[in-house]
Parts: C-alpha cells; sequence; structure tokens
C-alpha cells in the first residue's frame, strides 16, 4: 500500500507480572478500511486494542495517528484525538434516553448564563443532532429519540453506540465483539451499518470471533497470535479455515508482506 496508515503501532510490549500480553506487537490502519483483528483467546487482542484506544499504557513501543507520536494516559484523551471505542459491553446507560446516551459525557449546555453557570442543558440541539445522525445511518426505525435505551432491542442497542462513535469519532472507530449477543437479522443490520460507516470514509477496526461476519465485511484480517501480530491476510486470497488454522498455528503464514 502506497498510502500511510492512519494509526500504527510499532513493537509494543505490554506485562501483566510474569505473564507477556504484547510481545513487540505491530499494528496498521489504514484510510478508509475495515481491519478485522482475530486471534485465539489468550492471544493478546484485547491488550493491542487496550494499548491503541487508551485504555492501557504499553510498557515499550510506539503509537502514531496520523503519522504523529501519542501517547494516551486513558480513553478520554484517546477520544478527544479522534479515536472512538464501542466495547462488547456498549458502556451504554439503559435508564436514560438514546439522545442522552448520545451525549453522555459532552452534553451540549445552553448558550450563555444558563449554560455557564445553571449549566442548563440545550435539549433541543442534542435531540436533533441525534435524531440526524440516527437517520444519516438508516437507524429511524427507532420512533422516538428521548425512549429509554432499555427499551430498545440488542441491535438497536448497538445501532445507537455505533451512531454515537460515528457522530464524534472523527478519525478512527474500534469495535469490539459487535455482533457477539445479537441474533441473525440484528447482526445483519449491524455489519450493514459498520459497511455505512466505512463509506463516509472513517476506518474501522473489528475485534471478532464470528469467522462469516469478518470474511464478509474486512478488507483484511490482522491474525494475532501469542502476543504479537503474526500476518496480515486479504480474505479474498484465503480461506476460514486458513485463517483459523494461522490462529492456532496448525499452519504457518507466508512472511508478512502486507
Amino acid at each position: 500500500m502506497a498510502q500511510e496508515p492512519i494509526l500504527s503501532a510499532r513493537g509494543l510490549i505490554k506485562r501483566y507480572g510474569k505473564v507477556t500480553a504484547l510481545d513487540r506487537a505491530d499494528f496498521d490502519l489504514y484510510p478508509g478500511e475495515i481491519l478485522a483483528v482475530i486471534g485465539d483467546n489468550g492471544a493478546g487482542k484485547s491488550s493491542l486494542i487496550k494499548a491503541i484506544s487508551g485504555a492501557v499504557t504499553p510498557d515499550e513501543g510506539e503509537i502514531t495517528l496520523e503519522g504523529k507520536t501519542v501517547s494516551f494516559r486513558s480513553p478520554i484523551e484517546a477520544r478527544k484525538a479522534g479515536i472512538e471505542t464501542v466495547y462488547q459491553n456498549l458502556a451504554l446507560s439503559p435508564a436514560l434516553s438514546i439522545a442522552d446516551n448520545m451525549f453522555l459525557g459532552r452534553e451540549i449546555r445552553k448558550p450563555g448564563v444558563l449554560g455557564k453557570v445553571f449549566r442548563s442543558l440545550d435539549r433541543a440541539a442534542m435531540e436533533k443532532f441525534a435524531r440526524e445522525k440516527l437517520s444519516e445511518l438508516g437507524l429511524m426505525t427507532i420512533q422516538n429519540i428521548n425512549q429509554a435505551v432499555e427499551t430498545l432491542s440488542g441491535g438497536q442497542r448497538q445501532g445507537v453506540a455505533v451512531a454515537r462513535a460515528a457522530a464524534f469519532g472523527s478519525k478512527v472507530i474500534i469495535l469490539d465483539e459487535p455482533t457477539a449477543a445479537l441474533g441473525v437479522k440484528e447482526s445483519r443490520r449491524v455489519l450493514e451499518l459498520i459497511l455505512d460507516v466505512r463509506s463516509r470514509g472513517i476506518p474501522i477496526v473489528l475485534i471478532s470471533h464470528n469467522m462469516p461476519h469478518v470474511f464478509e465485511v474486512a478488507d483484511r484480517i490482522h491474525i494475532h497470535r501469542l502476543g504479537r501480530r503474526l500476518t496480515v491476510i486479504n480474505p479474498k486470497d484465503y480461506s476460514m479455515s486458513d485463517a483459523v488454522a494461522f490462529m492456532t498455528g496448525a499452519k504457518s503464514p507466508e512472511p508478512l508482506a502486507a
């Protein structure tokens, strides 16, 4: 690839006592692509994603975003830099409305004294923005922007979480097992949503155990094994059983050229 990665990591090391979770791990995400990250349990996928999203600080190594070295001390710092992560547990507040969840931690205040001194929220602006973002992503089957998130189906909740990430994640969106708890129909909607977000030019990192989903939407597949990047494959050139064989160590890939 001639273009430069938007998000890159080199030589990441993370130890927890005697356990080495990341062992000189590398990572590259290119503009406008869906990069799937797969690996066996305990391969270090989670540690890699946590390092990239600011949830953990690597002991060694370098992370670059748009060519500049970054060092996130928290997910909030990563978010401010334009990296949004949607975790498996969604981090939505079930009792709050869709609009409130969209703006959790970044509420819009009313202009002037009301907002600055009395910290009044500009509900109309928040609801308008939330409605626009959900409509953009074809999620307005959700009738009422003020209904509580706990009244939504699993797929709709995932939709709200992805819409929130797309609305605020200006540079990169990381999705951790977005279809794990969903049925076939809802999974389909979320996969369409992922492709939709990508079509807007936002690159996506997709962590998933679901091979059919990975092979359906990913442009490239990063295979993580024993704490490091083993290889990156093009799903058009390999089968699912190849990917599983690489993941488990049953087969060795060609030296990395991707």
